[in-house]
Formats: C-alpha cells, structure tokens, sequence
C-alpha cells in the first residue's frame, strides 16, 4: 500500500520525476521479466507485453495514464525501426537468385490466413466490415525473431530454413500491403454516407504512393549524407534523424510510415557499399522496441476479453480472440502447403513449412497500435486487445511449433551420425571402427565452427558493428584532447 501511495504521490506532485521513473520502471520490468522467460526458452517479446500488463493500470498500476496515453508515438518510431531492417532483405540481386517461388510461398500462406479471418469476423460472426478487414490483414504477419533463435539454437540448415527464412523476411512486407489497404478500405466504411468515393479510397491510395515515393528520396538522402569518410557514429545519428523526419512527415499526411520505410531501407541496402547501418540500428534499437512492447502491454484490456462490446454486435472479445488464434493457425498452413505444392516444393518442405509460421509479435503489434488510433472508440481498443492477447499466446506456442517442424522436416538431429556425416569404410574397403569413426566426425564438427574470437572481441555482428562506432568515437576524442593539449602549450 506504501508503494502505491508513494507512485500516486509522485504522479500528482512531480510530473517531471513521473515521467522518467516511468521509464525507468518499464525496462527495468522488462529485463527482469526477461529473465524468467529465458529459462522458459521464450522469446523476449513475452516478457515485456507480460511486463507492462503488470506494471500497467490492470496489475499493479505503477505507470500513470496519462503517460501511456502521452506515448502513442513510440509505435511509429518502433515501427518504423522495424520497417527499415526489413528492407535490408530486399536486396535485387538476392531477388534474382531466389526467383519467384519464394515470393509466391509467402503470398498464398499471407492472403489465405488474412482471407479466412476475414470469413470468420464477417460472414460468420457479423462484425462490422472496418474492424474485420483490418483484423484479417493483421493476420498475414508474423514474427521472425522466435523463428530465427529456433533455427540458432538448433543449428538447422538446409532447404527447408533457407525457404521458411526468405518467408518470414517477406511475410511481413505483404502483412504492410495488406494493412495499408486494409485500413484505407476500413476508413470509407466508417464515413457514413460517402459511402467507397475518390475520397475515401483514391485518396488514401495517392498518399501512400507518395510516401513510397518520399520514402525512396529519404534512402537516397541517407546515402548521400553517409559516405564512406563519415564516422560511423554520425552515420548513427543521421540515419535516427531521418527515420524520425520522415516518420514526423508520414504523421502530417495521416499516413503510416511502415511502407515508407521499407521502401527508405530497401535503396538504402541497394545503393551502399557495406549493411554495417543495419546491424548498428539494430544494436541500437532494442531500449526503443522494449519500450514499444511494454507500452503496448499496459494498453491490454484484461476485463474488455470477458465483456461484450456493442461494436462487436455483442460478441464477447474472448470469443473473438480464440476464434482468430485458431483459424489463423489453420490458415498459414494450409496457404504455406498450397503454395509449396504450386511451386513444387519438396515434400517435407510442403509438409511442415506451415507450422513454423505460426509466431505473431513485433509488426502486428505495431499495426494493431496503429489501427487502434485511425480506427479509434471501443473497436481500436477492442482490435488492439485482441492483437496483443493472441501474441502472448502464439510466442508461448509458436517456438515450440517451429522447432518441431525443423525436426520434422530432417533440418537437424540430436544424433551425431546425422550433424557429421563421414566414410564408413576405408579406401580399402574396410569397415572404421568405432573410435575411428568419432574422431572423424569430431574434426569435421571443427572444421565447420566458425573461428574463435580474439581476446575482447564479440560473435555478434550488431554488437560488432557498434562497438566498432564507439571505438572509432573514442580514438576521435582521445585525437581532439591530444590537438588540444598541444595548442595550450
């Protein structure tokens, strides 16, 4: 009772120290919860929505509301982070290599999920076509992240990882199409009379065209701001401020910046020299994504799951949310085996692909906070509630689904017979006794290990990249105080 006498002290005396304790509060809760679900082998992403539900006027109300309300814009600026390093992996001559089958995978399992969420909320459950249609098209997206630590932690690989890896870069890109067109459609719903003219669809249509369009110019400007003589913490600081100019232009147009974005990140990858940017933001932004989801935690309805709402023709949201949660499930499967077997996927490819689709977190996320503030009232409360409840659950199901289908599919084994494979018989044709055999596999194993890093330095490339930033930083100073000292004297 003390704690909380002393937060509501503090909210209504010093606005200020609210404020910064509040953020505080939120990634020290979002570490901590971190570390619980790291011993469950689950994807951070769990642990800071479970953080901010906690921490958010539902739990124990630590965080005023005023200041959540007062946070809207971090979805833009998490987005927008997000939709950047996306780009990255819309490299033309990777486009090339890979060919059309990739991309075709990803537009059936896409549309058939966002397809029969649509079937479900309109035809079967009568909901109003704004709140269907943009749900449906979240649908289509997924999470990468859980994937890919699945995939690390396993050590899979072949031609399964390789075409669910190229899936999930580009799942997300048509989960953006979709809700920009999405949302367009929703707003000529709700404008009464007006009914679907030039002005409720066209004229959404032209804005995001040029979003693209200035979204294209920002790469470029990226590009030509950043040449190679620039040091690299600069090209951090140029690079933050034009995601935010152009996030704060996207925001005075009424636009989303996620295609934008994209599109700034995918000439920028095209047109530079080197993606050490990429991996330096993505070093960077993990305080700013932590905020995003802790945020998006505390605005989790828990009483509005078990209560009808009336924009929902009485439909309680629980019902909603485990409706959407299943047929979703059923969607990305049975899309990702439709489109295998189109483009003549191997069988176990085809066979499996679908399960490990089913992670839903980060862009959804972002899109349901989007909606929720175009969309507005009981339904972009109600959209957001159930985005960020099925999440929960698909991060506590999905990892464990994903492995599965890589163990399913021969992408890895727990046996050492099949990670190192070798000669059984000798050039003479002789059978390798046993202790032959694992010496042999053991040198094949470390052969194949990347190599060791030097004394002080890092395996991972975004910490790399950034520590090479502060690095060049630090030898800039240290050339700025020894000019300095030179010059008194």
């Amino acid at each position: 009772m003390q704690l909380f006498k002393f937060a509501t002290q503090i909210q209504s005396e010093q606005p200020v120290a609210s404020i910064i304790i509040s953020v505080a509060l939120m990634l020290i809760a979002g570490f901590l919860l971190t570390r619980v679900t790291k011993l469950l082998r689950l994807p951070n992403v769990t642990a800071y929505i479970v953080a901010g539900i906690l921490i958010g006027p539902y739990c124990l109300n630590l965080v005023p509301q005023r200041f959540i309300d007062g946070t809207s814009f971090l979805s833009d600026i998490a987005l927008a982070f997000i939709a950047f390093s996306t780009g990255e992996f819309f490299k033309l001559d990777v486009l090339k290599k890979n060919g059309m089958k990739v991309v075709w995978i990803t537009v059936f399992e896409s549309v058939l999920a966002s397809l029969l969420v649509f079937v479900l909320t309109f035809f079967i459950l009568h909901m109003d076509l704004a709140f269907s249609i943009v749900l449906s098209a979240l649908a289509s997206a997924t999470a990468p992240a859980s994937t890919m630590m699945t995939i690390r932690q396993t050590g899979a690989k072949g031609d399964f990882v390789d075409t669910l890896l190229q899936v999930v870069a580009l799942d997300d890109v048509v989960g953006l199409v979709l809700y920009s067109v999405a949302i367009s459609i929703a707003l000529a719903s709700l404008s009464g009379s007006q009914g679907f003219s030039f002005q409720t669809i066209g004229k959404p249509i032209l804005l995001n065209m040029l979003t693209l369009f200035i979204g294209a110019c920002f790469g470029l400007a990226m590009k030509l701001f950043m040449p190679q003589s620039r040091s690299t913490d600069n090209k951090l600081i140029i690079s933050v401020a034009l995601l935010f100019a152009f996030c704060g232009v996207c925001v005075l147009l009424d636009v989303s910046p996620l295609l934008g974005c994209m599109i700034m990140g995918t000439v920028y990858t095209n047109i530079a020299e080197n993606d050490k940017l990429f991996k330096q933001l993505g070093y960077f932004s993990p305080p700013i994504l932590l905020l995003f989801f802790v945020r998006s935690g505390m605005n989790f309805k828990l009483d509005a799951l078990f209560n009808a709402s009336g924009d929902l023709d009485g439909v309680p949201l629980i019902v909603v949310g485990v409706s959407y949660f299943l047929v979703r499930i059923v969607g990305k499967y049975v899309g990702a085996w439709f489109g295998c077997f189109v483009v003549k996927k191997d069988k176990l490819v085809r066979n499996y692909l679908g399960l490990a689709l089913i992670p839903q977190a980060g862009v959804a996320i972002g899109l349901a906070a989007l909606g929720a503030r175009t969309l507005g009232g009981t339904m972009g409360s109600d959209l957001e509630t159930i985005i960020l409840a099925s999440s929960v659950l698909y991060e506590l199901l999905g990892p464990g689904c994903a492995k599965l289908a890589l163990y399913l599919s021969k992408s890895y084994s727990t046996r050492l017979e099949d990670v190192a494979v070798v000669e059984e018989v000798t050039e003479s044709g002789e059978r390798k006794t046993e202790a032959q055999l694992l010496i042999e596999r053991i040198r094949k194993i470390q052969t194949e290990l990347p190599p060791l890093p030097a004394h002080g330095e890092t395996t991972e490339e975004e910490e790399a990249a950034f520590m090479e930033a502060a690095e060049e930083q630090y030898a800039c100073n240290m050339q700025m105080l020894r000019r300095h000292s030179y010059l008194r004297r």
